[in-house]
């Protein structure tokens, strides 16, 4: 004899007033179900403990139908899928196979504070599903094996760079309360700082900014290794990586410890640097990134690391000065790699627009899609170009009190001809001559 499922035996039993009956008077269905929707009960496998009129009208319903077989549990169509954006079901797995202890709790939080779930929005039971199907849904003692980490060190200074971004002091900058972010860029051989500055954004210009800055005070490196932001994936960043030939490499998601030197770096900047700041003295961003610059060359990188061996960041970078790869001739070229370009249409008048501003440029390119090449950096507009990259001319920030006197270019006049032109027919004098055929001319 076949065992009785166990859903099956319990909704019997919570149904138990209505199928011991026979026939139920008018109303008296509605009142029976109304008094065991307010009981509590332990209901297998949920934390619940009330069932819905809904649901147990349903149940004795199929229960008049099918019996107790019909009462039992049956599978979900649906198992071992998911709900939730594909994007979201990788960032949990990645979350929990990156460390198999977190809670449903902690992914839930990491998630949000990622930006990649709104708050309080991803369910519990959805992410317990999820884990489940996959098996992740519990931790398995020894037989749960982490992702291998290693310690390691670049072979030399120069080799490898991390940049990462933090978030910085909220100061008072032109009357208005500013949030700051501090961009940096460190060498992973010798923990030296190539470069690090606080800005008003994340956004990719900033990142750029700060790599340009560090090109020319420490060199080339041969890897760059970033987080997966929308800043860093820029295709602005990418080409000029491509184009000093340094190798773009993006960290997995969730995986903070592939950058932990940066991150304590930060840990020591805020310690050490921020702790120690008077904010009342910062009138401006120059103020605080002048004060950060001061501390790293006189402070941090004169200290002495444990992790060095003794030695200080500068003292282990200088150790490595033959093999940096320096800029060399690029230097004098370095800006014009830095430049963007931005597809813009040439108004009638021989104007374009860019941030707010509007631009001269040849007049016989109005009506025509160019290449405007700005520096993104100081906001100045070099030339304008085609898509081919060839220069098309110069571009001037338009000055209408300086055009209101200047002499226009003019169509040159037709030379004379040695005969006047004889006139062809015309449509009015054609027709006129046939309605008044004896007018005189």
């Amino acid at each position: 004899m076949n065992d009785i499922d166990e859903m099956a035996l319990f909704r019997l039993g919570v149904l138990g007033p209505l199928t011991s009956r026979g026939a139920l008077a008018r109303g008296e269905l509605a009142r029976l179900i109304r008094q065991i929707a307010q009981q509590e009960y332990a209901i297998p496998g949920s934390r619940r403990r009330h069932i819905s009129e809904k649901t147990l009208h349903a149940w004795y319903d199929t229960w008049r139908r099918e019996g107790i077989a019909g009462l039992a549990s049956k599978a979900r169509a649906d198992r071992g899928s998911s709900k939730l954006p594909e994007a979201v079901q990788a960032a949990v797995l990645a979350a929990k196979r990156e460390n198999p202890r977190r809670s449903i709790r902690q992914i839930r939080l990491l998630l949000e504070s990622a930006g990649l779930v709104a708050r309080d929005t991803l369910s519990r039971s959805a992410v317990h599903r999820l884990l489940k199907a996959h098996g992740l849904s519990r931790i398995a003692g020894p037989a749960v094996v982490p992702d291998e980490k290693r310690s390691f060190e670049a072979e030399h200074a120069g080799s490898l760079w991390y940049g990462d971004v933090m978030h910085g002091p909220t100061l008072s900058i032109d009357g208005k309360r500013r949030k700051t972010y501090l961009v940096s860029l460190m060498d992973d051989a010798s923990r030296l700082v190539a470069h690090s500055a606080f800005c008003l954004s994340e956004t990719a210009l900033d990142i750029e900014s700060v790599l340009k800055q560090a090109l020319l005070r420490r060199g080339i490196p041969g890897r760059l290794v970033v987080d997966n932001g929308s800043a860093y994936r820029s295709a602005t960043l990418q080409g000029i990586c491509a184009r000093l030939s340094i190798r773009l490499i993006y960290c997995r998601p969730y995986q903070p410890a592939a950058k932990g030197k940066i991150e304590r770096w930060h840990r020591t900047l805020r310690d050490q640097f921020l702790a120690e700041l008077d904010t009342s003295r910062i009138r401006e961003l120059g103020d605080l990134n002048a004060r950060l610059w001061a501390w790293i060359e006189q402070i941090f990188h004169r200290s002495k690391h444990a992790s060095l061996g003794g030695l200080t960041p500068l003292a282990r970078y200088q150790q490595d000065l033959p093999r940096i790869r320096l800029l060399g001739p690029l230097a004098a070229q370095l800006d014009q790699l830095f430049w963007y370009r931005i597809t813009r249409l040439v108004r009638r008048d021989g104007t374009v627009s860019y941030q707010g501003k509007r631009f001269e440029v040849p007049y016989e390119l109005a009506g025509r899609h160019v290449r405007l090449v700005v520096d993104p950096h100081t906001g100045v507009v070099m030339h304008v170009e085609n898509e081919a990259g060839q220069q098309l001319g110069a571009a001037a920030e338009l000055d209408t009190v300086a055009n209101s006197t200047r002499r226009r270019q003019r169509p040159e006049a037709e030379p004379a001809t040695a005969e006047p032109a004889v006139a062809g027919p015309n449509l009015i004098e054609l027709v006129h001559r046939q309605h008044y055929p004896h007018t005189e001319h």
